[in-house]
């Protein structure tokens, strides 16, 4: 329902250098919603971010916070926004309680309420025994904790979170992760990355950018492959992509290399006898054929392969 979103945006675009480096961004979150966004490097994930948490001006189209509009009211409408860029806005030389007390109070936590702030930002992120550390000091997954705490000191609805894990080690991973999931009980939560695992660890929705463009958004579960299937083939004497992507019920024929093919089938098609029957009369000497559930890399391939504007775009219902 309207009335139960957090965060909406409709036909964001932003230029640069006489190219649209975003392109008619159309999202909404819902509230306790955790939006995972996809992409490979480049495909325009940060600057889309960015225009959401107010730091960069689209060219046109608008985006509204809990009621507010971020260009005409953009005090009211940050009040309910955690944001952490790819690169935490982060002092090193002071120590993470005067950070976390800085950033808290120009979040408009009010001087009554700054001691329980602080202390329930650094519960939620694991930093209770450093307070009185240097964050320069710190690692690298414990800075990122405190980009984070930042990010969520005032409570916020909506939490923004701009390639989290990036450049941590398993372990810090692990620790970044599991955070990111109990703030998800209490904050609505958008993350960006290029990593399908991390996405298909915390996220209940995705939502795929390619070359600016939205070309997917739909459940997690649609996007681990609930509306088709994938046979993979080997051919000893294959024919061209034509011929495949021509057999009936065969939505896609995608070459992998050395006789290797990848077919997207139809919903609730079996095509396994007919394409090896089809195969020993065409001659193609087939190899091997097996059947794979479709999942979240193989939608992700499929979008990013091909250039934006031929993508097939899904929405969530």
């Amino acid at each position: 329902m309207e009335s139960d979103l957090k965060l909406s945006a409709r036909g964001l675009t932003r230029d640069y250098a006489g190219r649209r480096a975003v392109d008619g961004v159309n999202l909404a979150l819902s509230a306790g919603e955790v939006l995972g966004v996809l992409g490979p490097n480049g495909a325009g994930k940060s600057t889309t971010l960015r225009m959401l948490a107010g730091t960069l001006a689209p060219s046109s189209g608008r985006v509204t916070l809990a009621g507010h509009d971020m260009a005409q009211s953009p005090l009211a409408a940050k009040r309910h926004l955690g944001y952490l860029p790819e690169k935490p806005p982060l002092y090193p030389e002071l120590s993470v309680d005067e950070y976390l007390r800085f950033c808290a109070r120009a979040h408009g936590v009010t001087r009554s309420r700054l001691a329980a702030a602080m202390a329930a930002a650094k519960q939620d992120c694991g930093l209770e025994d450093v307070g009185d550390r240097l964050i320069g000091n710190l690692s690298k997954g414990f800075q990122q904790r405190v980009g984070i705490a930042q990010a969520i000191a005032h409570r916020p609805d909506v939490l923004i979170l701009d390639e989290p894990t990036a450049g941590l080690d398993p372990n810090q991973l692990r620790g970044v992760r599991e955070l990111i999931s109990r703030l998800a009980a209490d904050h609505s939560v958008i993350i960006s990355s290029h990593i399908l695992s991390e996405i298909q660890a915390v996220a209940s929705r995705v939502l795929i950018i390619h070359q600016g463009q939205v070309v997917y958004d739909a459940p997690i579960q649609a996007a681990e492959g609930m509306d088709h299937d994938t046979l993979e083939i080997q051919l000893g004497a294959p024919p061209d992509t034509v011929a495949l992507a021509e057999l009936d019920g065969v939505m896609e024929a995608q070459a992998m290399g050395r006789g290797r093919w990848r077919l997207q089938i139809e919903s609730g098609r079996e095509l396994r006898a007919e394409i090896a029957q089809t195969a020993v009369t065409r001659g193609w000497q087939l190899l091997e054929l097996t059947r794979r559930a479709p999942d979240l890399e193989a939608r992700f391939a499929a979008l990013t392969s091909r250039p934006a504007g031929h993508a097939q775009t899904d929405t969530a219902a």
